[in-house]
């Protein structure tokens, strides 16, 4: 079973990009979490478009990016999230918590 989460950053002004690529788990969530956190932007975009599954402590740390974000008023927004990653979100009872699209809203220069 594949372990390894690779993440790239991007700035795009008031927004941060955050594109994850493999599954989110336990084994890997720590660098994602360090990222989430040290994100200021008024909005932070997480792309799991290459994201195929995501165990409990995944779930978590989105979870936990959900509330960081809401308590200072900045928008969290997950982006092209598979129905296997959707359906364990709606099971576990926190889909409701999150913003989603299906594609990377187009950069707008920090507009």
């Amino acid at each position: 079973m594949e372990t390894n989460l690779e993440l790239i950053l991007q700035s795009r002004g008031e927004t941060d990009v955050i594109t994850l690529k493999g599954p989110l788990l336990l084994a890997n969530i720590f660098a994602f979490q360090n990222s989430v956190r040290a994100s200021k932007t008024p909005s932070l975009i997480i792309d799991m478009t290459a994201v195929p599954y995501i165990d409990s402590a995944g779930i978590g740390v989105l979870i936990g990016a959900y509330v960081n974000r809401e308590k200072d008023g900045r928008k969290l927004l997950l982006v092209g999230v598979t129905p296997r990653v959707h359906t364990a979100l709606q099971v576990t009872k926190v889909e409701s918590f999150f913003s989603f699209a299906d594609t990377l809203p187009p950069d707008t220069g920090g507009a």
